[in-house]
């Protein structure tokens, strides 16, 4: 199979560039410093069809499924507004993998026409409260419990780091709950996990205040408290009990879009850095001249196109599934692990670098280096940390890791 891209989609590319370097760029520095979400600009983001990319046009969406190349063409949006602004650019992917792809994936017809219309025009985002205390890359550790009481699920637990999920537009959060216990084939206890639709506002749901985290000062990030909250026994997503097979299916989307966040990533370190290195001056010549930093950057192309390679092939695959056709899940699974892996590791690096070009300056927040050294690190670690992406490419090449 082929991941060349259409004309399409390079004209769909120069798109999304010209509103990330017109509405973003200039202000992408303040809003990280102030830790300002900007919901304005997000619902601009839903106004130019970018949360709709890979929704059916009865919700809204473009309808781009299969081989239209929906899902490339969300990576190429979340590349492109991530290559000014990593927070913005998390805003988008988890907006739409976490958010809208549950829904309209487990859904039933109801609960997509209720939340899907305004999601995909961006009026409104949905947070995937799966992460707790004890329960993040253990996943089938979820503590959170859901009693069913006369047709009412009653929640109690508690979630974090949930983007999207406390902003003033969030209009609800999908999370996991233990819902019972089954027997397994060994004859062991297992918890039952199921996926639940929680409206913002509901009595008992509270998002606490925002984190104060290391980068992504842009994004709306909150922990989550669930207090006797209830909402009907409709709001179950999809079927009970297959709530940790459902969001195993969501976490492989999710890790080929955060591959191509971080393509964003490492073209801004390389833009930025090649920008400067013919600018710099020392010894009477620019600094480009001296092997040991130009070859650095050189180093930068390399990791560049490896990793937009590895993720542009993960997401062709994704929209060859959609059409019917390509590989199979396991193939995608492994893919998308190894696109992960290589591109968010190699985001981590090119940021090194890049502030090394820089020197001083590279320490300094008025040069925007500095902000991509900060964001790039949770790329290693959000939606399956690189250890967990070895894990899975190990089994994948049929090893018994554990």
């Amino acid at each position: 199979m082929s991941w060349e891209l259409s004309k399409e989609h390079e004209d769909f590319r120069r798109v999304v560039r010209e509103f990330a370097d017109a509405e973003i760029a200039p202000h992408a520095a303040r809003w990280d410093r102030d830790h300002h979400f900007p919901v304005d600009v997000v619902q601009q983001m839903g106004e130019l069809g970018l949360f709709g990319l890979t929704a059916p046009e009865e919700y809204g969406g473009a309808g781009l499924e299969g081989d239209e190349g929906g899902f490339t063409s969300l990576c190429l949006a979340i590349e492109e507004i991530g290559r000014v602004d990593q927070s913005l650019g998390i805003t988008l992917e988890a907006a739409v993998g976490l958010g809208i792809n549950p829904i309209l994936t487990f859904g039933t017809d109801e609960q997509r026409q209720t939340w899907l219309p305004d999601l995909v025009a961006g009026r409104a985002l949905a947070g995937f409260g799966l992460t707790e205390a004890g329960a993040g890359s253990d996943a089938g550790a979820t503590r959170t419990r859901a009693e069913l009481v006369d047709g009412q699920w009653v929640i109690d637990g508690d979630k974090q780091f949930i983007t999207n999920s406390g902003s003033a537009i969030t209009s609800l959060v999908t999370v996991t709950a233990r819902t019972g216990t089954r027997t397994a084939a060994d004859g062991r206890e297992r918890p039952e996990i199921s996926t639940i639709i929680v409206p913002s506002g509901t009595p008992g749901f509270v998002a606490e205040p925002a984190y104060d985290k290391l980068g992504w000062h842009a994004s709306d990030t909150h922990p989550l408290t669930f207090t006797g909250c209830r909402v009907p026994e409709g709001n179950l997503l999809g079927e009970r009990g297959r709530g940790f097979a459902q969001f195993l299916a969501t976490l492989d989307d999710g890790r080929v879009a955060i591959a191509a966040l971080a393509v964003g990533c490492l073209q801004a370190c390389l833009d930025l850095s090649v920008a400067y290195a013919g600018e710099r001056q020392t010894f009477g010549v620019p600094i480009g001249r001296k092997q040991g930093l130009a070859f650095q950057i050189a180093d930068l192309q390399v990791m560049l196109d490896a990793a937009r390679l590895l993720t542009y092939k993960a997401a062709a695959m994704k929209d060859a599934m959609a059409a019917g056709r390509g590989p199979g899940p396991q193939e995608f699974k492994q893919a998308a692990a190894v696109a992960k892996l290589y591109a968010t590791e190699s985001a981590v690096t090119a940021t090194r670098i890049a502030t090394q070009v820089f020197g001083g300056y590279g320490f300094m927040e008025e040069y925007a280096v500095a902000r991509f050294y900060r964001d790039a690190k949770v790329l290693e670690i959000g939606e399956g940390t690189s250890e967990v992406q070895r894990m899975l490419i190990a089994r994948g090449l049929g090893l018994p890791v554990e």
